[in-house]
């Protein structure tokens, strides 16, 4: 490598670094640290946020990229990356990039009590400076990106992926939601009843049920911690996993699923390339690939007939008590129930990206600047009736349920419903490859299926883009005929 190569290496390694000790802060926000520390905590995070902005946009970094070569397909994307980081930093100023950092730190902070209360009016005004800024920020990447202001938005979360794209992938889906909703609602109707677990299911327990089920699918806990948190998430760096859930002590499947869904997440973060670790390259695909990982994990595998034949006696040897709702058929029939409901976490694979859709139209409504925050409610109310046919009676079950908008994550939502309909894809190649897939996960073994995705998807680093990674994974680019193939033999037959 030249030597204007190696010195970006060296920057972009300590730009790594400070995020990492940003990631940790944030999981601390979530995690453990008491209310005083807001106020500290959102100046730490700008401060970092300021720093990291300074070190990609410093005059010495556009001098050494424009000089700067690199040998090999590896070095060259990572060349690619630190170029493209650079023009999204250079669009921003310094100012800016802490204001946001203040912004969304306070009003997440509000959000939880607001959240708690029902009370919009508690968190409007911050969420109104949050959007703001968001606009502004808009503006300034995509006027120097060549893109729309909300496509730039997107682009920092799932990189190449724009609204163009997204639009028919939704409205096709929209248009099969509702030939298959009632449907699926029908042929439920149909079948037996659900019997419902009996708890109480004690924390402790849960508690060491996740952890083990997560180790055995292949977490390290060597470089991982399970802990509680209001909203569940994975965090932390590579080496340094961080995955929350919340325990409720008469729902175990809240605890349960929500550490399958984040071990996905954090074996994708453990299965990045090591020898890459801190450079662009060695980073995630972006979010919808971050979101398929986790939801091969805990919708494709986990909640197969075949794992539920293993997780039923695991549950039961838990718990204890009659082991008639442990049997995997009503499991499947709990855990895979078709349901109108009003929160996104809580919904089912069929109707989820409803919920997405509609995230994703507000959104884009609020940074073009056709909807105002003071008319969120209304308009989350109006939109969840058309996709849904039902209306929440609180904004705790409308538009305070999701941290995002709060925490300023505009463009996140449509990873949700892309990266479902990519996990869909690639299970249905892992199968092709693994003839006996459903024979290991009827014995709780998931790590043919995450040796497979280590080769595929994970060591891939960010070297490849959305699409790109999924022609090397599974040979064409982002097909959803397959999700709803999947939701047609799962929910339809």
């Amino acid at each position: 490598m030249n030597a204007a190569y190696a010195r970006l290496k060296t920057r972009f390694a300590r730009h790594a670094a400070l995020g990492e000790a940003a990631a940790m802060l944030h999981w601390d926000a979530s995690a453990m640290m008491p209310p005083g520390g807001a106020a500290a905590r959102a100046e730490q995070l700008a401060t970092l946020a300021g720093l990291q902005h300074e070190l990609l946009t410093a005059p010495e970094v556009a001098e050494d990229l424009a000089v700067a070569t690199a040998e090999g397909e590896w070095d060259r994307a990572n060349l690619a990356l630190m170029r493209r980081a650079h023009a999204r930093a250079t669009a921003l100023p310094t100012a800016l990039v802490e204001a946001m950092a203040r912004a969304n730190s306070a009003c997440e902070t509000v959000w939880r009590r607001a959240k708690a209360t029902s009370d919009f009016a508690l968190v409007r005004p911050r969420l109104e400076e949050v959007v703001r800024l968001q606009r502004e920020a808009a503006q300034g990447l995509g006027a120097a990106l060549g893109m729309d202001p909300y496509d730039a938005l997107m682009d920092g979360y799932q990189p190449g992926v724009t609204a163009a794209e997204v639009e028919p992938v939704f409205a096709a889906y929209e248009a099969f939601l509702r030939d298959a909703l009632p449907r699926a609602e029908a042929a439920q109707a149909r079948r037996p009843a659900p019997v419902p677990l009996r708890g109480p299911f004690p924390v402790a327990a849960q508690r060491a049920l996740c952890r083990r089920l997560s180790e055995r699918i292949g977490l390290d806990y060597g470089h991982a911690r399970l802990d509680e948190s209001l909203h569940p998430f994975c965090g932390g760096t590579p080496s340094d996993i961080r995955i929350t859930t919340f325990y409720a002590e008469d729902r175990v499947e809240k605890s349960l699923l929500g550490v399958l869904h984040e071990t996905g997440h954090a074996l994708y973060e453990r299965g990045l390339p090591r020898e890459w670790a801190r450079q662009p390259v060695g980073e995630a695909a972006g979010m919808a690939v971050h979101e398929s990982q986790s939801l091969i994990v805990e919708m494709q595998a986990c909640r197969s007939d075949a794992f539920l034949a293993f997780l039923g006696p695991e549950l039961h040897a838990a718990f204890g008590g009659d082991p008639a709702p442990y049997a995997p058929e009503n499991l499947a029939r709990l855990w895979r129930r078709v349901e109108r409901g009003l929160i996104r976490v809580d919904a089912d694979e069929l109707t989820y990206p409803a919920h997405v859709i509609l995230r994703f139209r507000l959104e884009r409504a609020l940074i073009g600047g056709g909807l105002a925050v003071a008319d969120l409610p209304g308009a989350w109310a109006e939109g969840l009736r058309d996709l849904l046919g039902i209306v929440p009676p609180d904004d705790a079950h409308g538009c305070l349920q999701d941290i995002h908008w709060h925490d300023g994550a505009f463009g996140y939502f449509p990873s949700y419903t892309l990266g479902a309909m990519a996990a869909a894809q690639l299970m249905r190649a892992a199968r092709h490859d693994i003839p006996a897939l459903d024979e290991e996960l009827a014995r709780g073994e998931m790590l043919p299926l995450i040796a497979w995705l280590r080769e595929r998807v994970h060591a891939q680093g960010a070297r490849l883009g959305f699409q790109d990674l999924l022609r090397h994974a599974t040979g064409r680019p982002l097909d959803p005929r397959d999700f709803m193939e999947h939701l047609r033999q799962r929910y339809l037959e």
